[in-house]
C-alpha cells in the first residue's frame, strides 16, 4: 500500500508492506490498523464536525463546529489499546472491561463502542450509517448531546472522566469476588501524579488470584499534561522500572511511534501478560493455595501525545507535545487551518473504512467481539444487570432490650457489628458483600465481623498479626481514597458494601463522593443503566466523642457537603440509639441508587427506644417522643438530631422541669435529616401539615444538632415556623478535653439548651437574669472540676433519664 497523501501526518500512514514479524499476520495487521484508523477518524470527527461526516465533498467552514471542545492528545493511544484488547477478547473468549483513567479521551470510547455496535444498541438513533455518523459527530460536546469525556452515557464505562486519580482503585474494586473478570485499566501519566492513584498501585497486595479477577494496569506515557511534561515520562526507563517493580508489578514496555512496530510489539506483549495472568490464577486455583504473593504484570505504553494528528500548526510542533492535549487546530478564520483539518481527516482514508452508506466495512468490523463480550456491552459495566439482593438477617434479633426509655446503655456500632457479622455470613457463598474501612473496623466497634471473615491480606504475615486472611472480605488499608475507590468499583459491578470511617476524615474523599453522586444523578436519566446498590457510609468516632484526640479529629462538615447534592440521590441519617441504627442500616442495605450517610457513636450511651418504637420512628424519619413530652400546646419544642445532641436535649428537658415545674415541653427527635426539607425539595420531606404538627407554627424551637447549625437553617428555611428555630451545633470549638466539655465549648450542653429555652419563652422573660447567672455558675463549676480531676462532674457522668 502507498499513501495517497503527502503524509504530513505521517504516523497515521498505512502499514507499508507489513514487514515486521510478530504475532499479527500481514492481513490481521492491516485490518487492525484499519480499525484503529476508523476509531481515530471518528474521534476527530466528533471533536470538529457538525456536517459532512464522510467528507464526500470538500470540507467547508459550515461543516465545522463553532465551539471546539474535547481532548485529542490521549485519544489515539486509547483507540490503539481498544482494538488490541478486542483481539485478545476474541482469541481467548475473555470477560473483560476497560477502565479509562484518561477519561477526557471520551471521543475514543464513543468511537469504539460505535464501531462494535454496542453504542447503536443503546442509542438506536445513532445508527451505523451516514445519518447515524452525522448525529454521532454533532452530539459530541453539543447542547443536549453528550459530554466530551467518558461519562455514564458511554456504554461500557464505570469510571467518569472527571474522576482523575481513581481509575486503578475502581478497577480493583470491580474484580474483587469476580474471578472471571479482567479489567484493563489505562492509567494516564498525568493521572499517575495524584495521591489517590499513587496509593492505588498497592491494591495488588489485597487481590487473591484464587477467588478474585485480575487487573491489567496500562500506564500510558504520552509525556504531557495540559501544559507541562509528566513526571513518569521524564525519570528514565530504569528508574520507572524500579518504581513499578517496587509496587510489586512486572512492567512490560511498549515504546515507539512507528505504527507497524507498535502494533506487533503491543500484540506480543498483550499475549505475554495474559499468559502471566492466567498462570498466576491457575497456580492459585489449582496448585499450592498459599504460595508467595504473585508479581502481577502490567504494561507501560509510550507513544506520542496526539499521535497521527498534525505534526505542526502555525509553525509550532503539536504531535508529541502538550499542544496536542485538547484541540490541535483551532481558529478557523485562518483558511490554512480548514485545509489542514481536511488533510488530517483524509489521512485516515475514510472511504476505505466506511462504504457509501456510512456503514463500517465488514472486513474491519468483524474484528470486534460480539454480544456481551464487547466491552461496551459487558454487563459488569452496567452492574445493576448483575445485582443480586443481599440475604439479610432480621435486624430485630440484634435489638437492645430495655424495660423503659433510657434505662439501658449500649454502644450503637457494637450492636451494629453483630448485625453486619450475620449479613456477611449469609452472603459469603454469594460473595457479594464486603466491609471497607481505613484501619478502623475494630476501633469503630465492628469487630464482630471477624467471627465470620478476616481482613483481606496478601502481603507478609507475622505471629503478632490478627484476623489477616487471604480469603478475608473485610477491606482495611490506611487510605480513605482506596477504600472509597474499591467500594465504588465493587458497587458499580453489581455488588454491595459499607464504608466505615472516622467522621472527621471522610472529608478526604469529598471529591470522590461528589463524582459518584453525580454518576448516580445522571444514570437515573439513562434507561439502560440499571440501579445499583447504594453507597453506604457509616461515620463514627464522631465529633462529639473525639475529646481525647482534639480539634484535628473533630469535623461534622461532610453532612453539609452531602446535603448539597441532588435530593433524588442523597440521604442523611442520625439515629439516636442502637435500635434506630439497626433499623436505618437494614433500610440502607436494601436501597438502590442512593448515597446513604449514617452517623452513629461507638461509645456506650443511653438507649431511648425499643425496637418496634425505633422502626416506627425511623420509618417516619422524625417524631414527637410522647413519653418525654407534655400534653397540649407546648411552651417550647426541644428538637434534636444525633446521639449526643439527643442526650443533651433529654438532660436539658429534665433541668427545665426542675427549674420551671409548670413548663410544657415537646420533644421532637429527627433521624432522617432530609424530612426537614419541603416535599417539593426532597422526596423524604414532611408535608406542611405534618411538619407544623411537629414543630408548631409559632412556638420557639431549640434544635440541638450534630453538625454545623447552618445546615438545619438551610434545610428548613421555607418552613412556616423557621423564624423561631434556634439551632445549636458544632462551631469549630474543640480541643483535647472531656466529653462534656466538648459540648460546653460549642454551646450544645444541657445547661445552655435549657437557658436558650427560657430566654425564648415569653412568659419566662423575668426569669432570664437569674437563670443566666445560674448557667454561668454551673459552667464555672464544670471548668474548675475538669481542670482539677480530668473528668466530668459526677452529675454529668452519672446522669440518667427519669420522668
Amino acid at each position: 500500500m502507498t499513501d495517497p497523501l503527502p503524509a504530513p501526518l505521517g504516523s497515521g500512514a498505512p502499514i507499508p508492506g507489513a514487514s515486521i514479524s510478530g504475532p499479527l499476520s500481514p492481513d490481521l495487521l492491516r485490518r487492525m490498523h484499519g480499525y484503529w484508523r476508523a476509531a481515530n477518524y471518528l474521534s476527530v470527527g466528533q471533536i470538529y464536525l457538525r456536517a459532512n461526516p464522510l467528507l464526500d465533498r470538500p470540507l467547508a467552514l459550515a461543516d465545522v463546529k463553532t465551539r471546539l471542545l474535547g481532548h485529542w492528545g490521549t485519544t489515539p493511544g486509547l483507540n490503539l489499546l481498544y482494538v488490541h484488547l478486542n483481539r485478545l477478547i476474541v482469541e481467548h473468549d475473555l470477560n473483560m472491561i476497560a477502565v479509562i483513567g484518561p477519561g477526557h479521551g471520551g471521543p475514543g470510547l464513543v468511537a469504539n463502542t460505535y464501531l462494535e455496535g454496542s453504542y447503536t444498541e443503546r442509542y438506536p438513533a445513532i445508527e451505523r450509517s451516514r445519518g447515524g455518523m452525522d448525529r454521532l459527530f454533532r452530539q459530541f460536546s453539543w447542547p443536549g448531546g453528550i459530554p466530551s469525556h467518558v461519562a455514564p452515557e458511554t456504554p461500557g464505562s464505570i469510571h467518569e472522566g472527571g474522576e482523575l486519580g481513581y481509575s486503578l482503585a475502581h478497577a480493583y474494586g470491580a474484580v474483587f469476588d469476580n474471578p472471571d473478570l479482567i479489567v484493563a485499566c489505562v492509567v494516564g501519566d498525568g493521572e499517575a501524579e495524584t495521591g489517590a492513584l499513587a496509593t492505588s498501585w498497592h491494591s495488588n497486595k489485597f487481590l487473591n488470584p484464587a477467588r478474585d479477577g485480575a487487573v491489567l494496569p496500562i500506564l500510558h506515557l504520552n509525556g504531557f499534561k495540559i501544559a507541562n511534561p509528566t513526571l513518569l515520562a521524564r525519570i528514565g526507563r530504569a528508574e520507572l522500572t524500579e518504581l513499578l517493580r517496587g509496587y510489586g508489578y512486572d512492567p512490560h514496555f511498549v515504546v515507539g511511534d512507528d505504527p507497524e512496530a507498535v502494533h506487533q510489539t503491543l500484540a506480543a506483549t498483550l499475549d505475554a501478560v495474559l499468559a502471566q495472568i492466567q498462570d498466576i490464577q491457575a497456580q492459585a486455583r489449582y496448585g499450592a493455595p498459599d504460595g508467595e504473593r504473585p508479581r502481577w504484570p502490567m504494561i507501560v505504553l509510550q507513544t506520542p501525545k496526539g499521535w497521527t494528528g498534525p505534526k505542526f500548526v502555525d509553525g509550532k510542533p503539536v504531535e508529541g507535545t502538550w499542544r496536542a492535549h485538547q484541540v490541535p487546530i483551532a481558529d478557523f478564520k485562518e483558511p490554512e487551518h480548514l485545509r489542514q483539518l481536511e488533510e488530517w481527516l483524509l489521512s485516515y482514508r475514510p472511504a476505505e473504512l466506511f462504504d457509501e452508506t456510512g456503514k463500517f466495512r465488514e472486513e474491519y468490523a468483524s474484528l470486534a467481539p460480539t454480544g456481551h463480550r464487547r466491552m461496551g456491552s459487558n454487563p459488569h459495566a452496567n452492574g445493576g444487570e448483575l445485582l443480586v439482593p443481599l440475604v439479610l438477617p432480621d435486624f430485630r434479633d440484634h435489638a437492645v432490650a430495655q424495660a423503659g426509655h433510657g434505662t439501658v446503655k449500649a454502644a450503637a456500632t457494637a450492636v451494629l457489628g453483630g448485625f453486619l457479622r450475620d449479613v456477611m455470613a449469609l452472603n459469603l457463598e454469594a460473595a457479594n458483600f464486603r466491609l471497607f474501612g481505613p484501619d478502623e473496623t475494630a476501633s469503630n466497634r465492628l469487630q464482630a465481623v471477624y467471627e465470620v471473615t478476616g481482613k483481606a491480606w496478601m502481603a507478609e504475615v507475622e505471629p503478632v498479626d490478627e484476623n489477616l486472611s487471604r480469603d478475608g472480605r473485610v477491606m482495611e488499608v490506611l487510605s480513605e481514597h482506596l477504600c472509597e475507590g474499591w467500594l465504588e468499583g465493587y458497587l458499580l459491578t453489581g455488588r454491595h458494601g459499607l464504608f466505615s470511617c472516622y467522621e472527621a476524615f471522610i472529608h478526604i474523599i469529598d471529591s470522590m463522593f461528589n463524582q459518584h453522586a453525580k454518576w448516580l444523578k445522571v444514570t437515573r436519566g439513562i434507561p439502560w443503566r440499571r440501579p445499583i446498590a447504594s453507597l453506604n457510609y457509616l461515620l463514627t468516632s464522631h465529633v462529639w466523642r473525639q475529646d481525647h484526640n482534639g480539634l484535628s479529629h473533630q469535623d461534622p462538615g461532610f453532612l453539609d457537603h452531602v446535603a448539597n447534592k441532588k435530593a433524588e440521590v442523597v440521604r442523611i441519617y442520625l439515629p439516636a440509639d442502637a435500635n434506630c441504627l439497626l433499623s436505618v442500616a437494614d433500610h440502607c442495605l436494601r436501597s438502590r441508587n442512593y448515597v446513604n450517610v449514617i452517623v452513629a457513636g461507638k461509645q456506650p450511651e443511653w438507649q431511648w427506644l425499643g425496637i418496634d418504637e425505633a422502626v416506627r420512628h425511623c420509618t417516619t424519619g422524625a417524631g414527637v417522643w410522647e413519653w418525654a413530652s407534655d400534653p397540649g400546646d407546648p411552651d417550647v419544642v426541644m428538637a434534636c438530631a444525633g446521639d449526643v445532641p439527643t442526650l443533651e436535649t433529654m438532660a436539658a428537658v429534665q433541668l427545665l422541669r426542675q427549674f420551671v415545674p409548670d413548663i410544657r415541653i415537646r420533644v421532637v427527635n429527627v433521624v432522617d435529616l432530609m424530612v426537614l426539607q419541603p416535599q417539593s425539595e426532597h422526596p423524604h420531606g414532611l408535608d406542611e401539615r405534618a411538619f407544623d404538627a411537629l414543630f408548631t407554627t409559632d412556638t420557639p424551637v431549640i434544635f440541638a444538632f450534630h453538625g454545623y447549625p447552618s445546615l438545619i437553617h438551610k434545610l428548613a428555611y421555607r418552613r412556616t415556623n423557621h423564624r423561631n428555630f434556634h439551632v445549636r451545633g458544632y462551631k469549630d470549638e474543640g480541643t483535647t478535653t472531656t466529653p462534656f466539655d466538648m459540648v460546653v465549648l460549642n454551646d450544645l450542653d444541657r445547661y445552655r439548651l435549657a437557658l436558650d429555652a427560657i430566654e425564648r419563652i415569653p412568659r419566662l422573660r423575668d426569669r432570664v437574669p437569674a437563670e443566666t447567672e445560674r448557667y454561668w455558675t454551673m459552667i464555672e463549676r464544670h471548668r474548675l472540676y475538669i481542670a482539677e480531676h480530668g473528668e466530668d462532674l459526677p452529675e454529668v457522668r452519672d446522669w440518667q433519664w427519669t420522668r
